[in-house]
Parts: structure tokens; sequence; C-alpha cells
């Protein structure tokens, strides 16, 4: 069998080898076997899973690589994957927030259901029925200090212009996202200052983010794929076609 060395997998991964004991620590990485000189001994196996493992965490992050690959471990490649699953398509929805909000931010008009126009001023029952939130959320984002109402002078209630409205539906798109969060009350405060091509800027480059952690996952996926083959959860070639010829001849002449 052949071995490697901690310091030549360290190398051609760019870690530490002080690295690579702490992830045998936490138990992502099978033990190693121990030289006469106490040295440990790391396999193909070890050096698939460190790959893997480096790949995963620029992915997904430290939490889901170190179950994943427990679950590999554990022998079950079906869990593994399906908790990879459930990160991309958490993603993708970040992407369609991402792509929702440029489209406000760049329609003149904010959208609402056919047939309606917001007023000059509308109350907090107005603005909800519009945007499709309850009033409740609007005063809890007043209270955040992400929006910031006009008073009626005669009676002090909130009144909602359709700048107000254009903010609220943004907020609705990006409440429960990830790359927005941080960036959230610059969005709504150049909204509120009519500096639109700044919010585009805001959301394009969160956008750009989405794009890039995208190609790290499916790279990462690939290497967990290379993973599973190295420790014979799936076979060496792939999971083959698994189409019969009689499948094909019923899908030809469909």
């Amino acid at each position: 069998m052949e071995y490697y060395k901690p310091v030549e997998i360290a190398r051609e991964l760019h870690i530490s080898t002080s690295a690579m004991r702490h992830y045998e620590a936490w138990g992502i990485v099978p033990p190693p076997e121990r030289g006469a000189n106490g040295y440990r001994l790391y396999t193909r196996t070890h050096r698939a899973y460190f790959r893997c493992l480096r790949a995963m965490f620029a992915g997904f992050g430290t939490a889901v690589t170190s179950e994943a690959l427990r679950y590999i471990q554990a022998g079950d490649m079906d869990a593994a994957f399906w908790l990879v699953n459930r990160e991309q398509a958490a993603l993708y929805q970040e992407k369609e927030a991402a792509d929702k909000t440029l489209s406000l931010l760049q329609s003149p008009d904010p959208p609402i259901p056919p047939g309606r126009k917001p007023k000059s001023r509308m109350t907090i029952g107005e603005a909800a029925e519009l945007a499709g939130v309850r009033a409740s959320a609007i005063r809890h984002w007043e209270k955040e200090g992400l929006i910031i109402p006009e008073r009626d002078p005669d009676n002090g209630y909130r009144l909602y212009t359709p700048t107000h409205l254009r903010q609220i539906l943004l907020i609705r798109t990006l409440r429960g996202t990830v790359y927005f969060l941080e960036h959230m009350k610059e969005l709504v405060q150049a909204v509120e200052h009519q500096s639109f091509e700044k919010a585009k800027r805001v959301a394009v480059k969160a956008l750009r983010r989405i794009h890039e952690r995208g190609q790290r996952q499916f790279y990462a996926v690939h290497q967990l794929v290379e993973l599973c083959k190295e420790v014979g959860l799936m076979p060496a070639e792939g999971l083959g076609n698994p189409y019969t010829a009689q499948d094909l001849q019923m899908d030809t002449e469909g």
C-alpha cells in the first residue's frame, strides 16, 4: 500500500499539518495507521478526504462539511448527498431573491397586483395589502429602523408613499436571505434617497458572491463524488446510464 507523509499532503493542498491533525481529531477524517516511529501513515483514502474537505469548506462551510464526511465514513452516501443538495437549494433561493431585488430596483414602478395603483399617501393597511405582508411586519421593520413612515399631522397615523412601498417590497424579498442581510439597511436607505444605482451595485455585488459560492459548491460536490469512488461507495466509472435499450426505444417512439 502506498503511504503519504503528512507534509506531502499538506504541501499539495496548501494546509498545515496541524490543521490536518485537527480534522482528524474532529472525526471527519479516518484515523491513520502509525509507523514504527509513531508517525502517521496516510493513504490514498486520507488524501481524498483531505482534498474533499478543503473543497467543501469553501463551498459549504465547516459544519455541513463535517456532517457530510461523517456520513461518508458511516457508509451513508445518500445522506451526505441530500445534505449538500439542501444547501444548494438554499443558495438557489438566495439567487432568486437577488434576481427579484434587481428587478425591483430596475422597474420604474413597484410591482403590485394588476389594476392597482399606489396612492401618494397610504395607510399602513393599504400599504400592507399592496405589498402582500402583514401590518405587524411593517411595524416591526419600522422598529428596526428600516422604514421611517410619514405621520398625518392631524391624527398622527402612519402614512406611506410609493417609495415606502418599494422599501417594503424589498425587505419582503430579502428577509431570510444570507448574502443580503448585512446590506439590508444600506439597500433600503438607498431606495429612500432615490439612490437606485447605488442599490443596484450592492445587489449586483451580492449576486456575484452567490454565483461564486455556487461554483465552489459544484467543485466541492465533484470532490465528494471522487471521495465516494475512492472509498468504494460508488463505482470508479460512476453510476452509469440508468436507461436500458428498451427505455431509449420507448423515448424515441414517444
